[in-house]
């Protein structure tokens, strides 16, 4: 016969109550450590009835009460499951079912006589294993029987009047009908009968498994895993710590079977102190030597887990306990400091690092939605941490927690009269005897010290004196000997509480257990009170109450809608020193000592995104990223990037410090919105972390979230620094580094992997600046733009826009039948290519470059194409490698045109705009920080190759006032001003001139020089320092001028320097950046690079090697702004220090 669970339904779901085991249906009570190493009672408690659910889920609040003379003494432990009350609901039955078989015979019919290798008479569904009626057992004393066995038919246990329930079938291994066939020589029915869990509003204890040896007594207790499987049936794991260190697990708890069936050890590296179970797959464990370990592999295959991860307690003190969430882990150190533990998730249980949360507490709890409980370590006093959210996980403050319970007018150990709102309500009524008996006397001691012991249950212990009838004895505390643990740290404050008003005993309400019922007196009980949240509003006088030893907020969710005013938020009397330590004081010292004790908290915000898989297969994966941000306490914010996926049904996670992170560069590929971020590792291995999302409002989002946490991290402003280096990426977006004083430190530089780059809004072909702020930058449609950051009130976002040309090219091969046609040899490139050929670019499917971008025109033949072109745009080679020309020969086989069209982007941005000269190129005069110009040199070459100098510059007004135009016998493309107003230029042809005699007086100088070029090369771009002039050629060499003098600013000739070079910025410190074609090592990778040249001094102004930064993707770069030089350490003198200097004979001061 094979059983089969029906499916429980319940008012909501099974909460973690920190130590009680959980059945179904709103926890009530939970359990409490009654001694310092003495064991605990395992405890479940279930609703009493469908009145449990019909208000929010209760707090639960243990302490310890017991008469005076009276020590604790542990009796032995039992388990317990709920117990009593006469529910007939059938979410609350099993079902029994086993199959009776029969034959048939030719003499009798069917009959139950079967062959030999037949099935037993009574088996399970599947026949394979027998069942007789007799082996159906009660597990325990909890369950009973409903009603007798019956024949399933579907007539719900009435007597069957058609089939009989009878199946048919030719065989038994057949498959079985209702309908009778002639040839039906086989023949089965079902017999049901139900069982039900009586144990319902009561405590009940747990069976022993049978034949097996008792568990040890046990100290701590903890269940979790009810949401770690999907399926509406919920399975609770319940976890134990015995007396001796072990760790146990009870399998078999579902919502029809609460008690469990067996349990079964855990294999434990140390002895166990504590346990903890969030609602998911984390479980985390403390060691009695203060070590932490976290469980891993728990899933809903495998409840029990697979392995133990160590895990550093945060201080070398240890752990004394731990409080685990769905995502969230806190804990508690000897010394009573909390402690939140950052990046846990189910693909990461061990998480990344701990942070210090302000407070000092004995014990915490976390409820369903990660909200956490606990008891103050001096005052005892039930906490709740508020400001807990799914985004700010670590909350903003500790709240004194205001309680009336029965109608007494207690909440809180201040005599102050608080017109706060509190929450009351009905409570069961304490039974006639507790479970948590003491027979022990003691010498009562009139005080409370503070507890840091070794251990969480003797951290919760706190007994109180309060004889039955004697007033003037009640509210007096007092701890035993035996119960005093010796810690690192004690308080030798004494707290005198005053005595309740009236002389009697202030009416908790206690939930205690049933077993060993009048074994003990009633006035000898440790209670665990609940407090269901109603509103009240009244007037209450506050007074002295037991201190709490434990609380436990497994069943109690706080919202924002439930309006439960019951926290002292308005009054910081009740509030303990420890806690809050700023909140009691008035003082100037007091507010200092607040400032200096600002908590920590971090905020996490989570998203669905999609993550290139940089391995095989590479494929975009729909994966969850999290982004923690660390906040407060005026110390450097240490925020992380998780990235949890599932690869082979294993869960795995990467991570990027925000800290570690140099570059967010936004994209567009494969149709989505795409972010790269880059680390310095990542950078080496030219591997960035690709993120993107389909919406592009989630993906600005999220691209502004990156940008603010990386800008915290490293204490950046909004705007860029005067010193900032700038560049540009081959999209056009505006890049951004701040440069540090050893950036240029000839001995420990600043490798480039190691530079931050962030994005400043605006789209650019070139950027040029200085270090006295003026930025002056073209746009793709030769439209100069001057960058404007805030001055005072004044706003200086404006618009802008820029227009850039799409470019794909048509080729054809010519045939000897037809001419030139688009119909290529096979091995040629695509008819509708780029500028490569190898992608395939047709108008159909070609583009703007993001979907920020639109067209403002239609496709046309480009003749401005480097080479010339005939009438038709086409250009001419013998194949397409080669060269292509304007003019056709008769060795042409191939041709080629370029189609152009244009598209625009509107962005809003601190630029203003510098109308009406289009421009090719700029270049501003590089100076010192601590320079002061009247005037600014800015110098720039008009689109049709004339010299322009602007006037009427400065820091204040960056766009000037005009321009003056400089003559020319030529058009020229690239120039170039220096120190000491040495103006360098590069005509179009590729000759070389100097400007001679350009001064402040003179900015326009007086005549051109012509400079010959480097043999067999045509220069195209330069770039001059303080005493340096480096330019590049058409083939990508790196030319560095020597004999530069001022008597001779000429110079006397080229030295080549390096090749793959793209352009070059030469700094007013005399440094060296390039942009580099290729890296070496990665030929796949894209143009440009950003490389430093190490080694530069005055003696050695050429350097000595290439530090390679970010690589591929980079247009424009400019350090001409970068004046910050490192610290010179002086040489030590062999002579003593001093600090006054004698001067024949009279003392001067140095």
């Amino acid at each position: 016969m094979k059983t089969r669970s029906t499916v429980i339904k319940l008012q909501s779901r099974a909460r973690d109550v920190g130590g009680a085991a959980v059945g179904g249906g709103r926890v009530r009570a939970g359990v409490q450590p009654v001694g310092p190493r003495g064991p605990l009672e395992a405890l479940r408690r279930s609703p009493a009835g469908a009145e449990a659910g019909d208000r929010l889920s209760p707090l639960l609040l243990g302490r310890r009460v017991r008469p005076s003379g009276v020590s604790p003494r542990l009796s032995r432990s039992s388990a317990y499951t709920p117990a009593g009350g006469d529910l007939r609901e059938p979410g609350a039955w099993e079902t029994f079912r086993f199959i009776k078989p029969s034959r048939w015979n030719p003499v009798d019919g069917y009959t139950d006589a079967l062959l030999p290798t037949d099935r037993w008479q009574w088996t399970d569904e599947s026949g394979l294993n027998p069942q007789p009626l007799h082996s159906f057992v009660l597990p325990s004393a909890n369950w009973e029987w409903e009603g007798d066995w019956y024949v399933d038919d579907e007539s719900c246990g009435r007597e069957s009047r058609e089939t009989g329930g009878w199946e048919y079938a030719v065989d038994f291994p057949a498959t079985f009908t209702k309908e009778k066939k002639w040839n039906s020589c086989v023949r089965r029915r079902r017999w049901l009968r139900y069982r039900r869990y009586k144990a319902l509003g009561s405590w009940a204890k747990v069976p022993l498994d049978k034949a097996r040896p008792p568990p040890e007594p046990f100290t701590d207790i903890s269940c979790g895993g009810w949401d770690v499987r999907d399926s509406p049936e919920k399975h609770i794991h319940l976890w134990a710590v015995s007396q001796q260190g072990k760790l146990w697990f009870r399998a078999g708890i579902t919502q029809q079977n609460p008690e469990g069936t067996r349990w079964e050890p855990i294999q434990v590296p140390r002895e166990a102190a504590q346990v903890s179970a969030g609602p998911k797959d984390l479980l985390w464990v403390i060691l009695w030597d203060g070590q932490l370990l976290a469980r891993t592999g728990i899933g809903k295959d495998c409840p029990k887990g697979s392995s133990w991860e160590p895990v550093q307690p945060p201080n070398q003190k240890g752990a004394v306990h731990v409080a685990v969430g769905v995502n969230v882990v806190w804990a508690i150190t000897k010394d009573n400091k909390v402690w939140f533990r950052r990046g846990v998730n189910s693909h990461n249980p061990t998480g990344s690092g701990w942070i210090s949360i302000g407070g000092e507490m004995v014990m915490l709890s976390v409820g369903p939605n990660d909200q956490v409980w606990g008891v103050g370590s001096d005052d005892r006093t039930v906490y709740f941490r508020h400001g807990v959210t799914g985004t700010e996980v670590t909350g903003r403050s500790w709240v004194a927690v205001s309680a009336q319970l029965d109608g007494s007018e207690s909440t809180n150990h201040s005599s102050v009269v608080n017109d706060a709102s509190v929450f009351a309500g009905e409570l069961t009524a304490p039974s006639q005897g507790s479970v948590l008996g003491c027979d022990d006397t003691d010498v009562p001691e009139p005080r409370v010290p503070k507890i840091t012991s070794d251990s969480f249950i003797s951290a919760l212990v706190s007994d109180r004196s309060s004889p039955a009838h004697d007033p003037a004895s009640e509210g007096h505390p007092s701890v035993s000997e035996d119960n005093l643990v010796t810690s690192q740290e004690s308080d030798p404050s004494i707290l005198s509480p005053s005595s309740p008003s009236g002389g009697s005993e202030t009416p908790w309400s206690n939930v205690d257990l049933e077993e060993m019922k009048g074994s003990l007196p009633s006035s000898t009980r440790s209670s665990v009170a609940t407090y269901p949240f109603e509103l009240q509003h009244s007037t209450v006088v506050q007074e002295e109450v037991p201190p709490w030893a434990w609380v436990a907020g497994g069943g109690c969710d706080i919202t924002s809608g439930s309006h439960v005013h019951l926290f002292n938020v308005s009054d910081p009397g009740p509030l303990s020193p420890s806690i809050t330590p700023a909140l009691s004081a008035q003082t100037r010292a007091a507010q200092q000592e607040r400032d200096a004790s600002v908590e920590k908290s971090v905020r996490v915000t989570r998203g669905r995104m999609c993550w290139w898989r940089d391995w095989t297969p590479h494929q975009w994966e729909d994966v969850s990223v999290t982004l923690e941000q660390v906040t407060g306490a005026g110390a450097q914010t240490g925020d992380i990037l998780y990235l949890y996926y599932t690869h082979d049904q294993e869960k795995k996670y990467l991570y990027a410090v925000i800290k570690e992170v140099t570059a967010l560069v936004p994209m567009f590929r494969d149709s989505l919105y795409t972010v790269a971020v880059y680390t310095p590792d990542r950078t080496k291995q030219r591997q960035p972390i690709l993120l993107a999302t389909s919406s592009q409002q989630d993906f600005s989002a999220w691209l502004s979230l990156l940008n603010e946490s990386c800008c915290a991290s490293r204490a950046l402003g909004e705007h860029p620094s005067k010193q900032a280096l700038w560049a540009v990426t081959c999209q056009g977006d505006v890049m951004v580094h701040e440069p540090s004083p050893g950036l240029e430190a000839p001995a420990q530089h600043v490798p480039c992997e190691h530079m931050f780059w962030r994005q400043v809004p605006a789209h650019l072909l070139c950027v040029e600046s200085n270090s006295l702020g003026v930025v002056w930058g073209i746009a793709h449609d030769h439209t100069a733009w001057v960058y404007t950051p805030a001055r005072g009130s004044e706003s200086p976002e404006r618009a802008v826009s820029d227009v850039r040309s799409v470019l794909i090219y048509e080729n054809q091969r010519w045939n000897p039948m037809t001419g030139y046609t688009d119909k290529g040899l096979p091995t040629d490139r695509y008819m509708w290519s780029d500028a490569s050929g190898q992608r395939e670019c047709t108008k159909d499917n070609t583009g703007p470059p993001s979907p920020q971008w639109t067209w403002v025109s239609d496709w046309a033949v480009d003749h401005s194409v480097p080479g010339g072109t005939d009438k038709e745009g086409w250009q001419y080679a013998a194949d397409f490698p080669v060269t292509f020309h304007g003019h056709k020969t008769m060795k042409d086989f191939v041709r080629r045109r370029r189609w152009a069209r244009k598209c625009m982007i509107s962005l809003t941005g601190p630029w203003l705009k510098v109308p009406p000269i289009a421009l090719t190129d700029v270049t501003v005069l590089p100076c010192l920080a601590q320079c002061s110009l009247e005037q600014v040199p800015v110098w720039a070459i008009s689109e049709k190759g004339d010299v322009l100098c602007r006037l009427g510059v400065t820091a204040s007004n960056p766009a000037g006032n005009s321009w003056l135009h400089v003559g020319t016998d030529q058009p020229f493309k690239s120039i170039c001003i220096g120190g000491g107003h040495q103006v360098w230029a590069i005509a179009r042809d590729g000759a070389v001139f100097y400007r001679g005699s350009v001064s402040a007086h003179n900015p326009a100088g007086e005549c051109w020089y012509h400079i010959p070029s480097p043999p067999k090369q045509t220069l195209r771009q330069v770039s001059v320092g303080r005493t340096s002039v480096y330019a590049v050629d058409e083939n990508s060499n790196l030319w560095y001028r020597q004999g530069l003098t001022p008597s001779y600013p000429q110079g006397s000739a080229w030295e080549l320097i390096s090749s793959n070079v793209c352009k070059v910025s030469v700094g007013p410190l005399d440094q060296v950046w390039i942009i580099a074609d290729k890296v070496s090592g990665y030929p796949s990778e894209s143009s440009g690079t950003v490389c430093h040249r190490l080694g530069v001094k005055p003696m050695q102004p050429k350097g000595l090697s290439w530090d390679f930064g970010i690589g591929g993707g980079w247009e424009h770069l400019c350090v001409r702004g970068n004046s910050t030089e490192a610290q010179r350490v002086a040489p030590r003198s062999p002579m003593p220090s001093r600090t006054q200097s004698q001067v024949n004979g009279n003392v001067v001061g140095c």
